[in-house]
């Protein structure tokens, strides 16, 4: 006898997802790494500050597909 799903389960991440979010982290990863390493050779202080504020951008982006994965999806 089939049960029928009265609620869609948001405790899962399907294949889909997992590869979009491998994507997002891998981008993040790579653009955190070389802001990260560019941040020390820029001279200008302005400059400086936005390669600092994408740095934290990416690293907060890093941190939430993370916590994605360690819930499982659950929100």
């Amino acid at each position: 006898m089939k049960k029928n799903m009265e609620e869609v389960p948001t405790d899962i991440i399907t294949g889909k997802d997992l590869d979009y979010l491998s994507d997002i982290f891998q981008w993040n990863y790579v653009a955190l790494k070389k802001t990260y390493n560019d941040m020390e050779m820029v001279g200008d202080l302005e400059l400086a500050k936005l390669f600092e504020e994408a740095n934290t951008l990416f690293e907060d982006n890093i941190v939430e597909v993370l916590d994605i994965l360690k819930k499982g999806g659950a929100k």
